[in-house]
């Protein structure tokens, strides 16, 4: 047997960069970047592949036999520690799931819960995390419908991993999806950045300084209905999450076949994060968050979406952070403070492993 096999070229619509599969997983594989999209462009998609999943959206869109549209999502939860400052891995997993339904433009109704127990958990915590998946799907309207769980050996896993799916109805009208961008279209931002990838670091101890800073996951499926009402030309939602806001929009330019150019100086950072980004080497751009989106929507309607988002719970920050172009299709751009510009790549490798 061939205990070295020969690496794997290949090249896909989703992934049009030839990739080198070297014939085992890394934890750069879960990273959300360029080597989870290579995987899945060498592995996953070849052997699954169909229209919903080959748009490479964060739910795909199906039609049932009567002609309804559905969006529907699944994701795995494996974040350490369980609890951290403003969530924890329950909230996380609803909230998730919530979001990726809703980036479709879709009204999220039904969950699924799958629990995957170490022994050795304690009910107590067991009961707290339900309790928060209880509370986030009652904020966002959904509800649980159907669930598993299983129970594995102590120290096989990290006390607990969740995977959950959604199910929701998209409007008849609605055109959403990563492929729609266009240039002239605006790019606008829910909220700041980082602020939940900090924050699960903060609760291991690895900042090196005490923090405030709380995760922002939260369901944001009412502040997208908000969003549709106040307009029909909203092209692409889609939330930043594993990878960053770099990731997800090197994504989109990808799919779009369009250049998206950022304003370093309009996009929203706390202090604290941009702190330990500097004390860490971190670049915002590539920390996970999880209770932010990015709209990418028509010119003329942006001021009036903006103001919509800020009266919003979830889009008090909303900011305008760039623009769509033709310049450079599949590239992502940073126009820098000092007047310079730079390519902003998806993320390569592993910077905060396990946050999501």
């Amino acid at each position: 047997m061939n205990n070295n096999p020969e690496p794997l070229t290949i090249q896909s619509a989703i992934c049009p960069v030839p990739i080198r599969d070297r014939g085992y997983v890394i934890m750069g594989h879960g990273s959300g970047g360029k080597l989870s999209h290579d995987l899945i462009a060498a592995r996953f998609l070849p052997a699954f592949d169909n229209e919903a999943l080959r748009a490479g959206n964060d739910a795909g869109v199906v039609q049932t036999p009567g002609g309804t549209p559905l969006a529907i999502s699944t994701d795995s939860h494996v974040v350490w520690p369980l609890f951290f400052p403003g969530g924890d891995i329950g909230k996380l997993a609803v909230c998730g799931t919530v979001n990726d339904v809703a980036m479709m433009g879709a009204r999220p109704l039904y969950l699924t819960a799958g629990f995957i127990l170490e022994e050795g958990l304690e009910i107590g915590l067991l009961e707290k995390v339900v309790e928060s998946m209880q509370a986030a799907a009652a904020e966002a309207g959904v509800q649980i419908v159907a669930g598993d769980t299983k129970v594995v050996e102590r120290g096989k896993a990290d006390g607990l991993y969740i995977n959950t799916a959604g199910i929701g109805v998209v409007r008849p009208t609605t055109e959403i999806g990563g492929a729609n961008a266009r240039p002239g279209d605006v790019v606008i931002l829910s909220g700041t950045l980082g602020d939940h990838g900090i924050a699960v670091l903060g609760a291991r101890g690895e900042l090196g300084f005490e923090s405030d800073l709380e995760s922002d996951v939260a369901p944001l499926n009412h502040l997208v209905m908000a969003i549709l009402a106040t307009s029909d030309n909203v092209h692409v939602l889609r939330d930043p999450t594993r990878g960053g806001l770099a990731t997800t929009l090197n994504e989109i330019a990808r799919q779009s076949q369009v250049s998206i150019v950022l304003r370093e100086d309009q996009l929203p950072i706390r202090p604290a994060v941009r702190a330990a980004c500097e004390m860490l080497g971190f670049d915002p751009l590539y920390i996970a968050n999880e209770g932010k989106l990015v709209a990418i929507v028509a010119r003329e309607d942006a001021p009036a979406l903006l103001a919509t988002m800020r009266r919003t719970r979830y889009g008090e920050e909303a900011a305008i952070i760039g623009e769509v172009t033709a310049d450079a299709p599949g590239r992502v751009l940073l126009k820098t403070g000092f007047g310079s510009t730079r390519i902003v790549d998806m993320l390569m490798g592993e910077m905060l492993p396990r946050i999501c």
